[in-house]
């Protein structure tokens, strides 16, 4: 049974459009551009029929993942309390150091660390899963155990 998937209410639409865009509108264009490469002529040596094939097939796989993100998708609300889950938003300092880091815990669909989102499957996502406020945690990294401490929870 394949495992639900946390996501918000804005990513499930956002997935929605997407999925309808390619169902639709995306999959008809890539017929198109194979109904016209194929009368180019030889096949086997007709790059835009080549090139049209492989669209379609990524157009396919998509359409196939998102299906089965939607279909197992869990909507999860941004609960505001003072335990870390789906939704919050932290920051955190390493044990020991001044550097400050505010991170939000989201699905693995909308994780980006570069813009502070981070996924409840990540090590330091995970691992803040259930803490609040003051509290101290743990967790293993490549470069071995990082130790730190949640200085806000919103």
């Amino acid at each position: 049974m394949p495992k639900e998937e946390l996501i918000s209410q804005e990513k499930f639409e956002e997935l929605t459009r997407e999925f309808d865009e390619l169902r639709t509108t995306r999959r008809k264009e890539v017929a198109e551009q194979l109904e016209y490469a194929r009368s180019l002529g030889d096949l086997s040596e007709n790059a835009e029929y080549q090139e049209a094939r492989e669209m379609q097939a990524a157009v396919e796989e998509r359409i196939q993942k998102l299906e089965a993100i939607l279909k197992n998708a869990k909507i999860i609300r941004g609960a505001k309390s003072d335990i870390i889950g789906m939704g919050s938003s932290v920051q955190v300092a390493k044990v020991g150091g001044d550097e400050k880091h505010s991170y939000t815990i989201v699905g693995a669909e909308e994780a980006d660390v570069i813009s502070g989102k981070i996924s409840y499957h990540s090590p330091l996502g995970h691992a803040l899963l259930g803490k609040k406020k003051g509290d101290e945690f743990s967790f293993h990294t490549p470069k071995g155990q990082q130790k730190y401490k949640i200085l806000k929870v919103e």
